[in-house]
């Protein structure tokens, strides 16, 4: 069973991170999510480092769950504002909508995420096997439930996260081909949105929250892991 996980990493796009049976099996790097994913031919599940499901009003019920699990690493989780604001063309505008639906100003860093988001959310309405995945989700999922302290991007807290994949038998190798000029921490939360994919695969995967809200397309607002 393959599957694949995938997260944004800049300028070069998308990194993803195919597994096998829930062990590494390659790397692949493509300016399209779209690209990415028709490379990764034949996988059963694609686990995407990114929002898909937008909500009308309010805020995602699935963003608030993840903020209430990762503790001392809720801020990993940022607010995903309603569909409408998304639709907005700048900044201000997005804001002050944003601000309607749910009371508070949609931030500069979150609408940094439009161009990729907005390109996720595509792919994610046109094929049924993307799932959206946080990593900080999936490595506290990892860890038996207990969120990580250090940060993704210091020395131990990658050395821990690449740890915490290791024992649970994705090993990632010291080449990793087209990723390997990718940042460390995108290629961990990467394998990471991987080994949630394997569990969407084999039904085992938990939800936040568990009970999900619609998209207005009818399709889940959740967040798996």
């Amino acid at each position: 069973m393959d599957v694949l996980g995938v997260d944004a990493c800049g300028k070069r796009g998308w990194v993803g991170i195919r597994l096998t049976d829930g062990a590494y099996a390659g790397s692949l790097v493509d300016t399209r999510l779209a690209s990415l994913i028709a490379r990764g031919a034949g996988v059963s599940a694609v686990g995407v480092d990114m929002p898909l499901g937008l909500v009308e009003k309010g805020w995602r019920a699935a963003d608030l769950a993840a903020r209430a699990v990762l503790g001392p690493r809720r801020n990993s989780v940022f607010l995903v504002a309603p569909r409408s604001a998304w639709q907005q063309p700048d900044h201000g505008t997005a804001a002050d909508r944003c601000q309607e639906l749910t009371g508070s100003r949609l931030t500069v860093q979150a609408w940094a995420l439009k161009p990729k988001l907005l390109e996720a959310r595509e792919c994610w309405l046109a094929d049924g096997r993307l799932h959206e995945v946080h990593p900080e989700v999936s490595f506290r999922a990892l860890a038996g439930g207990v969120p990580l302290t250090y940060a993704k991007k210091t020395w131990r807290g990658q050395n821990r996260r690449r740890a915490l994949l290791t024992d649970a038998g994705l090993v990632l190798p010291d080449e990793l081909g087209e990723a390997d000029h990718v940042p460390v921490d995108d290629v961990l939360d990467a394998a990471a949105a991987a080994w949630s994919a394997h569990r969407i695969a084999l039904g085992t995967a938990e939800r936040l929250p568990g009970v999900p809200e619609r998209d207005a397309t009818g399709r889940p607002v959740e967040i798996r892991c």
